[in-house]
């Protein structure tokens, strides 16, 4: 390994350490964090992205493409129930052809590609239901299709066609629709529904369309197109009318001092009435045709017209007398004449769906404590009211206005409970405030404090030395004061592990004793020495020196 390598790993071993027990716990956690990181951010680079290939499959279908995907080894994914059949991209297009060239999905609910498998041999039987079946899948796609709905279902009801028959009954449909979780169909949807089976079915009307949902709702019924119950049909005319009312008595009275209730009565009958009318034109009559025929025998004015008789043998007659001219009292005469005028005549017949409004009672209250309600007209209200919800005197709908006071200690109960409500929220957005600004400035310190730890150890280990080497030079040896020691007797008495000591020479009597420094003590003050002459040269140098002293002697 190279010199500078090896370098390198010591220094950052002599680093590591260097590290205090809650800077190791801090650099585990965020090494193990950035392998697990890594680990996570490679397995969702490394994971393919999925498309759908097929939707809306048929159970054979999925299952025949599911079995061709696991021969190529493509992996896959079935949502929407197994309709659908998720794949990584990379294979869409290949995996799709493939299926198409296997003729999958061949089970497509019908549609015009049933035509394709009829044979020349197919009798006329065949072609009707194989037509039908045809119309039926294609109405059931095209639905589908729709927002919202999930699957549906057509039956066509297309009578036979005949000769022999007067009156031609029109073909009906029944539309089966299942939508998705918590959806609802609008009744523009319905609507649309219906308007699009009756176009695609030759004489069919919207009135022969029939919509039913999963649930058993009947959203649309032959005879009376898109419809509820009767109960969801009074409902929705309740609350439209009220809102009209409400909307107008908050306008004009002010939001708060007026409420409105509409009662309305549906008749659920239907039914179909024909009206016959004749009319004679202002201008007289006019001859469509006319005839006239005159039948005349026997004697008569004018000349003879030939002898009458009794007929005998051989039907010859016999005449009984000569004819005669002038006026004769055995002939006859008979003249008719017919004509024909023209006389208008209309025929009417009319469809009575159910949800009619029979009748309808509206019912305002006014608050009596109201300025505005004060000085208000009530007949004008009232004609207000009237006119904004159609009331027909002659159907038997009412209009009943009143004043009265309101009872606003719910209100002003509601009121304060939202305002404490309100409150709270606020607080509880103010304290959540502080907790998340809280734990983001302990954490900014804790980053602050680690970083700060990881720049004085980087300082510390940047610091430039100072060179004591020639404080260590005098390490383990003697130094002899400029003091005389005595004789050979002094020195025999040192024992042969004794540090060799320097000795005072005798001091006068009065004189404090003789003191004896051994070599340690004397290196310690030639140290002492040098770092007081060091101070005085450079004193930065000196206290970093005695600073880094000190973060030596520190524990780790």
């Amino acid at each position: 390994m190279p010199v500078a390598v090896k370098n390198v790993f010591a220094r950052l071993s002599a680093y590591v350490k260097g590290f205090s027990a809650a800077q190791r716990t801090i650099a585990i956690l965020v090494i193990a964090a950035l392998v697990l990181g890594g680990i996570a951010l490679a397995s969702w680079l490394g994971k393919a992205s999925y498309a759908p290939l097929f939707t809306g499959l048929a159970a054979a279908d999925a299952s025949s493409i599911t079995d061709q995907l696991q021969t190529d080894g493509v992996p896959y994914q079935l949502t929407d129930g197994g309709a659908t059949i998720l794949v990584p991209q990379a294979q869409v297009y290949s995996e799709r052809l493939k299926a198409a060239s296997n003729g999958l999905p061949s089970s497509n609910e019908g549609g015009y590609s049933l035509l394709d498998q009829m044979g020349v041999t197919s009798s006329e039987f065949q072609q009707d239901v194989t037509y039908k079946r045809a119309m039926e899948g294609e109405l059931a796609k095209t639905i589908g299709a729709m927002d919202g709905v999930q699957t549906a279902t057509v039956q066509l009801a297309i009578p036979e066609k005949s000769v022999f028959v007067s009156e031609e009954k029109d073909p009906t449909a029944s539309v089966f629709i299942a939508t998705d979780n918590g959806t609802q169909l609008s009744t523009d949807q319905v609507q649309a529904i219906v308007h699009l089976t009756s176009a695609s079915v030759e004489g069919m009307q919207t009135t022969d369309v029939s919509v039913v949902d999963a649930k058993g709702q009947t959203l649309s019924a032959v005879g009376t197109g898109a419809t509820g119950s009767g109960a969801d049909q009074a409902a929705d005319y309740d609350a439209a009318t009220s809102k009209k009312i409400q909307d107008l008595l908050d306008t004009t009275l002010g939001v708060g001092n007026a409420t409105v209730v509409v009662s309305g009565t549906m008749n659920q009958e239907s039914g179909t009435r024909t009206s016959e009318s004749y009319t004679t034109p202002t201008s007289g009559p006019v001859a469509l045709n006319e005839s006239s025929t005159t039948e005349q025998y026997g004697a008569g004015s004018g000349a003879s017209k030939g002898a009458t008789g009794v007929l005998g043998p051989d039907n010859i007659a016999v005449p009984n007398g000569t004819a005669t001219s002038g006026t004769g009292d055995d002939g006859y005469t008979n003249e008719s004449a017919t004509k024909n005028n023209a006389v208008d005549h209309t025929t009417e017949t009319t469809q009575i769906p159910s949800g009619s409004l029979d009748r309808q009672t509206i019912s305002v209250a006014l608050n009596s404590k109201a300025d505005a309600v004060q000085n208000a007209n009530l007949q004008s209200i009232n004609d207000l009211v009237s006119a904004a919800a159609g009331v027909d005197q002659d159907r038997g709908d009412q209009v009943k206005v009143a004043m009265m006071d309101f009872d606003t200690s719910g209100a002003d109960q509601a009121a304060k409970a939202l305002e404490a409500q309100q409150k709270a929220d606020q607080q509880e957005a103010l304290w959540s405030s502080i907790r998340t600004a809280g734990i983001v400035i302990g954490i900014l310190l804790a980053l602050i404090a680690v970083m700060f730890v990881i720049a004085r150890r980087s300082r510390k280990q940047e610091r430039e030395a100072v060179d004591l080497g020639e404080l260590d030079a005098f390490a383990g040896e003697t130094f002899q004061l400029p003091l005389a020691m005595d004789g050979a007797a002094d020195r025999a008495t040192l024992g042969a592990g004794d540090a060799p000591t320097a000795v005072l020479s005798t001091m006068p009597a009065g004189d404090p004793p003789t003191e004896v420094l051994t070599t340690d003590e004397i290196t310690a003050e030639r140290r002492r020495q040098d770092i007081s002459a060091l101070a005085e040269r450079d004193p930065k140098r000196t206290a970093e020196l005695l600073r880094g002293l000190l973060d030596d002697r520190a524990p780790v």
